[in-house]
């Protein structure tokens, strides 16, 4: 059986399945484990990823006028892999190439066609049922219960930890210029790690705000997870905010609440290490009462 992953999360559930060794190729953004890296990437950008928030968001915006997605499939590569079975997804056009594109690629093989696996995951239940389409189109079903038992066993027992500690307000920030706030999975994984999540809705795609709403709102605690940005790269971008006259007057900043985190890694990654992302929450909401080593290389205080 050899498979062609297409999704950086479903490249890890693939591993967390035991499955690795039949993978063939990857995706340009599949980078764990790190063994992945060696495999060949079949897909890539349709624009220069390179550059601030503000130009990405307008190269994308330019680049889904006249394409499907943001990514393109290497038909070429597609057909010297010959995979057996494709993963890839429907949820976001932005976050990873798209189904149509992946079905358009197989079209244009000769030949017998692999089989496509397609997964949506807009909130932590799809997750759990994702990772099990997964296991059961891999035929290992029984290893996809039990792996996500394990992942369910352990968040709710994460969540029991904190029934007892204070609740904070919280605003998750999913990408800086334009402003975005964290929507999906991540309202869910703040209310397990014990904060009160002020924007996004769980199961819904993340929504743009404004700053005013920032501000109005007055979270206690600020978290910015860009999206495919780890800590050094959000860093750069924090100007845009940090510079904001009214910066200085939000209570998470005055208070010095405010979090970067490796999105890409971690919250942006709808697979097996969403656990990592609630525990780098608590360690966040909670801090000094929980370490789960994910500081420095998960977050750090701005």
């Amino acid at each position: 059986m050899k498979i062609l992953s297409l999704i950086a999360s479903s490249t890890e559930i693939v591993y967390a399945l035991g499955c690795g060794n039949n993978l063939v190729g990857r995706s340009h953004e599949c980078d764990f484990p790190a063994d992945v890296k060696s495999l060949p990437h079949c897909t890539q950008p349709r624009f220069d990823v390179e550059g601030s928030s503000k130009e990405i968001d307008n190269r994308v915006k330019a680049t889904l006028q006249s394409a499907l997605s943001v990514y393109e499939v290497d038909e070429v590569m597609l057909a010297d892999l010959d995979p057996d079975i494709i993963i890839t997804q429907s949820q976001c056009e932005v976050c990873a190439v798209s189904l149509d594109d992946v079905e358009s690629a197989v079209e244009s093989l000769s030949g017998r066609k692999p089989k496509i696996i397609s997964l949506q995951p807009n909130s932590l239940s799809d997750i759990w049922n994702d990772i099990e389409k997964v296991a059961k189109g891999l035929s290992v079903e029984s290893k996809g219960i039990q792996l996500v038992k394990t992942l369910k066993d352990k968040a709710h027992e994460l969540n029991q930890s904190v029934k007892e500690l204070p609740i904070q307000t919280v605003a998750c920030i999913e990408w800086i210029d334009p402003l975005m706030a964290a929507g999906n999975w991540v309202p869910t994984l703040v209310e397990l790690a014990g904060g009160d999540n002020l924007f996004g809705e769980a199961g819904k795609h993340s929504p743009w705000m404004d700053f005013k709403a920032l501000k109005d709102k007055d979270p206690e605690v600020i978290i910015v997870m860009s999206c495919g940005y780890n800590i050094s790269k959000t860093i750069k971008e924090m100007k845009v905010l940090t510079d904001n006259p009214e910066w200085e007057s939000l209570s998470a900043v005055k208070e010095e609440r405010i979090y970067l985190t490796d999105g890409n890694q971690y919250f942006n990654r709808p697979g097996p290490r969403i656990i990592d992302s609630l525990e780098i929450l608590m360690e966040i909401l909670h801090e000094g009462k929980f370490d789960f080593s994910h500081h420095k290389s998960g977050w750090i205080r701005l």
